[in-house]
């Protein structure tokens, strides 16, 4: 992990210099991470293949701003925050809270992996888009809260409690009915 950190602040660095195959570099390392966790926040596969595409555009467009190249992915994914809420509140401009969809069945006993994703997905339907984003960012990107903080523009213990909260409420939703 620590060779790819530096391979990537290496690829950041000569990228910025107008280096493209480093940014194509950059680009094929991050985007299915990106991809999905639009996904996750848009819940449209066609829109999240548009923004993703809108992220990176806008990421080679000023990565001479980027001031710390060690600070690439969360900087990465503050830009796709953005563009996804920009997104949001153009097509649903009264709605202030993300409509998130997921796909339905019936949980039961016994779920095979198929069943218990819809379950994972049915309990995440049921969390506030600001819960949604935290578990999206940390258990399904594994970042860390301090990359959560700058990712979201929100102070670190907002972001904890956004999380623990959501992880609550999932655990409640998901533990087995005893009965």
């Amino acid at each position: 992990m620590i060779f790819r950190e530096v391979e990537d602040r290496d690829l950041v660095q000569k990228a910025a210099k107008g280096n493209v195959d480093a940014f194509n570099l950059l680009v094929s390392r991050h985007e299915k991470r990106v991809f999905n966790y639009l996904l996750r926040i848009v819940g449209s596969r066609e829109d999240a293949l548009d923004i993703t595409q809108d992220v990176f555009l806008k990421a080679y467009q000023n990565l001479t701003k980027l001031s710390d190249v060690e600070r690439f992915s969360p900087w990465l994914f503050r830009i796709a925050h953005n563009e996804a809420y920009s997104l949001l509140r153009r097509n649903r401009p009264d709605t202030a809270e993300l409509i998130y969809d997921p796909p339905t069945a019936n949980a039961r006993d016994g779920m095979f992996p198929i069943e218990s994703s819809i379950a994972v997905e049915r309990a995440m339907a049921r969390l506030s888009a600001d819960q949604r984003e935290a578990v999206v960012l940390k258990i399904f990107q594994g970042f860390k809260f301090e990359e959560m903080a700058e990712i979201l523009d929100l102070p670190l213990s907002t972001i904890k409690s956004r999380l623990y909260s959501a992880l609550d409420l999932l655990k409640g939703v998901l533990a087995p009915v005893k009965g």
